[in-house]
């Protein structure tokens, strides 16, 4: 019998385009979104690309993880279940905890009571956890131990000095971190998918459910929300570029993360649904490359042919990494998948894609507003 696959934030960037990997696969989707503004826009029937792309072959029901009763109609019939749903982003998890905790932790917490109490097909599950969860990630010594830095201090950032410091340790170098890293997330974001990660793993299996985890790194390309401050830098430095203005450059522009194409992740995502060795299984979904600020930009401007003026501020914020590099050897052995799109060649698809949208305002600038005034930006 062909999948009924339930992807929960199945509107969304990754989940979207999820959806038509399964459709192809000859798979029945559901999906379950709230359809929130800040990423569809105000009416996203018209103004959601995402979710127009596949309205017409799947089912669609706008609703929440929060509401049982919601879960329990997108449960119906589903074998696969592929947990998307989530508020996004480190900054304003910092400061709108509520939110994120009832919907992050809340709704896994909810789907979890249904698939133990209540009568349902479900035989896999996939999270999509996060590379947040690591924190400040894996460093090795120079006598060559692997070790896991606490969280940068605010008063070493204010004063210029953004690397991570573990004290007795004069100097480290970034390594990539595997599956097995300690798990220190930074943020309230970080902090919530830990959470979902660890509820799912630990739960499922009690039930006869095969849990899969995703630590998805920087995900980006085609499609992804032009609108939402938080959606990444790629979107929101576009945008400036098209405005014709200022890029403002956090810390020193060294900083760096592992950005992993748009369809290098569905098709991880999809195999972990649907291979067999994956069940039970934690991976790492990124590129393996770390890309810095500074490489983002240079991509940018010669993707767009276009260049505006930068400035490196030595600005940054509480919750943030330095850097972000993963370890994909167990998606490779496991899965048999090795991520195929290099940087530069996702970038310029992305901005190919990016130059048939409308510019968007400067929802930006608001966020950065928002979190200063709490002093979380400095």
């Amino acid at each position: 019998m062909p999948d009924h696959v339930l992807i929960t934030g199945g509107a969304g960037f990754i989940g979207s385009r999820l959806a038509k990997r399964f459709l192809a696969h000859g798979s029945t989707v559901t999906i379950l979104d709230a359809l929130i503004e800040q990423v569809h826009g105000d009416d996203p029937r018209t103004t959601s690309p995402m979710l127009q792309s596949i309205a017409d072959s799947v089912e669609v029901i706008q609703g929440t993880v929060a509401s049982s009763d919601d879960l329990r109609r997108a449960l119906a019939g589903a074998n696969i279940v592929v947990h998307l749903a989530a508020e996004t982003g480190t900054g304003q998890s910092m400061y709108e905890i509520d939110r994120y905790v009832e919907t992050n932790v809340g709704g896994t917490a909810k789907l979890l009571d249904i698939l133990t109490n209540e009568p349902n097909d479900v035989t896999r599950m996939v999270i999509a956890s996060s590379r947040s969860i690591y924190g400040e990630g894996a460093y090795r010594t120079a006598d060559g131990r692997t070790v896991y830095p606490p969280h940068r201090a605010d008063a070493d950032m204010a004063a210029g000095d953004f690397d991570v410091h573990l004290a007795g340790e004069a100097s480290l170098a970034l390594i990539p971190t595997d599956e097995q890293a300690r798990l220190h997330p930074s943020s309230v974001y970080g902090i919530t998918k830990q959470m979902q990660e660890s509820l799912i793993m630990t739960v499922a299996p009690t039930v006869g459910i095969e849990p899969v985890a995703l630590r998805y790194q920087n995900v980006y390309g085609p499609g992804q929300s032009l609108k939402n401050p938080y959606t990444g830098i790629l979107s929101i430095f576009s945008t400036l570029i098209r405005q014709g203005k200022e890029i403002n450059i956090f810390e020193d522009g060294l900083e760096s993360r592992d950005f992993v194409y748009i369809d290098d992740v569905v098709e991880a995502t999809f195999l972990a649904a649907t291979h067999a060795e994956a069940g039970g299984r934690v991976f790492n979904v990124g590129s393996g490359v770390a890309t810095t600020v500074h490489d983002v930009v240079s991509a940018l401007f010669a993707a767009f042919g276009a260049e505006v003026p930068t400035r490196v501020s030595g600005n940054y914020r509480l919750g943030d990494i330095r850097h972000n590099l993963a370890d994909t050897s167990a998606l490779r052995d496991v899965l048999g998948y090795v991520p195929s799109v290099s940087f530069r060649d996702g970038v310029a698809r992305f901005v190919e894609w990016v130059l048939t949208q409308p510019v968007e305002g400067d929802s930006y600038q608001r966020s950065l507003d928002e979190m200063a005034s709490r002093n979380l930006l400095k």
